[in-house]
């Protein structure tokens, strides 16, 4: 029976889990093909071309009118970016329902461990620029990059230990959902209540139709983009938004159980046992009858959640990501010198916010609830190994810098930060791979 119960876990909580992080690994690898590109090109001949190429209006005529005309670059920080988030939305339903953060009692002490990484780092960058228009800054050395951080983990392979992995992927999901907030909240411009109240009118909808046991992705694609995206987008909260309140929607349970699913795959074996076959390479009709009631039930057996998660990873790692990178990480240093750099202290507070913010939050959040005996740390995770997550988790790059283009309009400040991410991240991901990479 225990035997039993594990396996259940192990296929249920442990494997999603296991194929994310093996996901983060590859993606990694070509955020960081992205970044270089967008570098070498913003420091090539073309480099006029290539920032002109981004600032191209897009958008539709209606009645001899412009709608919804945007830059390029705006379209992908609040188009396909919100496809980003709209994963990010379901992964994180998927942990609150029956993952990670489940259980509060066995994740308490990342989510504190979260929260303390990401006062610290705002507290650094609010103290070096507060009194200045750059306060607005404050939100940029809060996040971590999961991709980048689940990725240095999982090339150290078995050195790191596996309460250590988890605690990271907990530490970096709850980290999401902060900076979720924290955009939501804080980085919104002037609303407009009409437009809002239409979105959340579409997002209701879509709730009622998920209690209803509509399980249509046509239904929700349908309400969720040509609703609750185009809505947000005219009210003035950022879109990214709506794809995150829009994955919750999205029902979590599948349209058969796991004992129906088994009776009728136990049937329908029989029958394919009982079939009679042909001596030729193609199937028989009752065959491939039998084979389509196989792929059917499977497919519905499996939630729309998952289903949609599993199908859009992917697009988001390997697409979505990239073209990103490509659009908000070249910096060009043409006509940069170190005065432009240090004009302000924002590329400072951005550096120094995840370099050390991350590290103190994480560590001294983690170290205070263990002595208030509010949670207990794995015996597994040595000091050296807590300091090892922590520079990891300075690795800010895709949220921070989604983050500084809300931030700042300023050219020149959203290079600052820039430059302060990416010093960040190089350092807390060498940082990181140094003190983790030792023998078990």
């Amino acid at each position: 029976m225990r035997q039993r119960v594990e396996k259940k876990l192990n296929q249920h909580l442990m494997l999603p889990i296991k194929l994310f992080m093996g996901r983060e690994k590859s993606g990694g690898i070509v955020l960081i093909l992205s970044v270089t590109l967008a570098m070498i090109l913003a420091n090539s001949n073309i480099a006029e071309s290539y920032f002109h190429f981004f600032e191209q209006q897009v958008g539709f005529i209606v009645n001899g009118e412009p709608y919804l005309n945007y830059s390029l670059h705006h379209w992908i920080n609040d188009g396909l970016m919100a496809m980003f988030f709209f994963v990010v939305g379901l992964e994180l339903k998927r942990e609150f329902i029956g993952g990670e953060l489940a259980d509060i009692r066995n994740t308490i002490l990342p989510i504190g461990a979260a929260i303390g990484g990401m006062i610290i780092p705002a507290l650094i960058f609010l103290s070096l620029n507060i009194g200045t228009a750059q306060t607005m800054g404050w939100g940029i050395p809060m996040a971590t990059d999961i991709a980048f951080a689940l990725g240095v983990v999982y090339l150290l392979g078995d050195k790191v230990p596996v309460s250590a992995k988890v605690f990271l992927t907990t530490l970096a999901i709850v980290d999401d959902l902060g900076a979720v907030l924290v955009i939501a909240f804080f980085y919104t411009s002037e609303l407009s209540i009409a437009s809002l109240l239409f979105g959340l009118g579409f997002l209701a909808v879509m709730f009622i139709g998920n209690r209803l046991g509509i399980k249509s992705p046509f239904f929700y694609a349908a309400l969720g983009i040509g609703g609750v995206w185009v809505t947000f987008l005219l009210s003035g909260i950022h879109a990214t938004i709506a794809a995150v309140l829009a994955a919750f929607m999205i029902p979590a349970d599948a349209k058969i159980n796991e004992s129906v699913y088994l009776k009728r795959m136990k049937k329908l074996t029989r029958r394919f046992e009982h079939e009679v076959a042909n001596e030729v390479r193609t199937l028989e009709e009752g065959q491939v009858d039998v084979l389509t009631h196989i792929q059917h039930d499977t497919t519905i057996a499996i939630p729309l959640l998952q289903q949609l998660e599993h199908k859009m990873s992917p697009i988001v790692t390997f697409l979505i990501m990239p073209i990103f990178a490509i659009a908000n990480a070249g910096i060009s240093f043409t006509d940069l010198s170190l005065s432009d750099i240090f004009s302000t202290h924002v590329a400072l507070g951005v550096t120094l916010g995840l370099l050390l913010g991350k590290p103190i939050g994480i560590i001294g959040a983690t170290f205070l609830m263990v002595k208030m005996r509010w949670a207990t740390l794995p015996s597994a995770i040595t000091r050296r190994t807590l300091l090892g997550l922590g520079m990891l988790a300075s690795i800010g790059f895709t949220m921070s810098m989604f983050i500084s283009t809300l931030a700042f309009t300023n050219e020149l400040l959203m290079t600052q930060a820039k430059l302060g991410i990416f010093l960040a991240s190089i350092l807390g991901g060498i940082g990181g791979y140094v003190l983790l990479n030792k023998k078990k």
